[in-house]
């Protein structure tokens, strides 16, 4: 069961956290997990979510839950 959380006072699923770091709808999500670390922005707390953007490529997208702030562990 896909567990939502709170971002920038929504509260959105796994997918749709995804999309947000992605700019475009993805094939597949895992769970939201919390990042451990502080936005760099604005220090608020950072979650991330692993997601396929294509069947061949797997990418894990990080969130501020307070601000615009988001990355991805692309290189």
């Amino acid at each position: 069961m896909p567990e939502n959380r709170v971002v920038q006072g929504r509260m959105v699923t796994p997918g749709k956290l995804a999309e947000m770091i992605e700019g475009e709808p993805v094939m597949d999500t895992e769970a939201i997990e919390d990042a451990d670390r502080d936005c760099p922005d604005c220090g608020g707390d950072v979650i991330a979510v692993g997601y396929m953007p294509s069947v061949t490529e797997f990418v894990t997208g990080y969130k501020c839950q307070e601000c615009d702030w988001k990355d991805d562990d692309r290189e």
